[in-house]
Formats: structure tokens, sequence, C-alpha cells
């Protein structure tokens, strides 16, 4: 039977956060940057007058920013959102013979040396120490905040190497 841990519910929401609050400040810079040159804007008498009709129509360094921004802002969104797609179906797979990590990468439990939890119960991560087939020693980190169902995962390996 095997157990997985997919990517955490923690990241995927962080991610979502991050998109919304690029998206929302690319609005409000737009918004400034663009739309308050209207007079029925609400910001042309203090925003535009202020950082180009004061400045002998010239935009201000403040108003270029606000005419750029959304452009990188709204980019931001772009790219966290195709990680968000590209991460929200990656997962931790611990099968009969070996802890499958992503595509190229298989552990076998008989190359894991070592397994530290000691912080797994208070601050939610372990270390796990495996001899790689060149004969290198890797030590990788696994932390509740990236894969959820990691206890089960954690259980999984101790039985296996016990």
């Amino acid at each position: 039977m095997a157990i997985e841990a997919p990517v955490s519910k923690f990241k995927k929401n962080n991610l979502k956060i991050y998109i919304a609050v690029c998206l929302l400040a690319a609005a409000v810079f737009g918004y400034d940057g663009y739309l308050s040159k209207y007079k029925w804007s609400k910001r042309y008498d203090t925003f535009y007058k202020k950082h180009v009709l004061d400045n002998d129509g010239k935009p201000t360094a403040t108003m270029k920013f606000n005419r750029v921004s959304p452009l990188v802002f709204t980019g931001a969104a772009v790219l966290l959102g195709l990680y968000l797609l590209s991460v929200r179906k990656k997962k931790i797979v611990a099968e009969e013979s070996e802890l499958v990590m992503n595509a190229n990468e298989r552990i076998s439990y008989d190359s894991i040396q070592k397994i530290d939890k000691t912080h797994f119960d208070s601050k939610g991560f372990f270390v796990f120490t495996y001899k790689k087939s060149n004969g290198s020693q890797v030590d990788r980190k696994l932390s509740d905040k990236k894969y959820d169902n990691l206890k089960e995962i954690l259980d999984h390996l101790v039985a296996k190497i016990s």
C-alpha cells in the first residue's frame, strides 16, 4: 500500500494569497497611473494634479512607477499562477520498497542510513540521510509546510528502516 504526501494546503494557500496581493497592487497602481487623469476619477484632484499637471505636464517618478508597476505585478501574478499549477499535483509517495520524490528521484529504503526526527513534533520537519549510487551521502529535509501527511510517511520510513 502506497502512502502519499501531496503538496500542503499551506503552500497552495500562500501562493493564492501572493497572487491576490499582486493583482490588487496592479489594480491600485494601474488606477492611479492610468485612470486618475480623468476628471470623473476620485484621484484627479489629489493625485493627477500633483504628479502631472503641477509638474508642467510631465509625469513624476511616482506617476511613472504607477504606470509601469501594474505590468510587473500582473506578470508576477501570472508566474505565481503557473508555479501553482505546476506544484499542485506534486507529491511524495512511500511505496513498498522505495520513496518516490518525483519522476526522476527514487530512494530505496536500503540506501537510507539515518532519520533525524527530533524536530518533527516541535518544528514540523525531519531530515533523512541516504547514500546515492555514486557513493555520496545526501541529507534531505521534508517539512510539513511543504507536504501534508508527512507523519504517515515518517512512520512508514521508520518501520521500513528498523
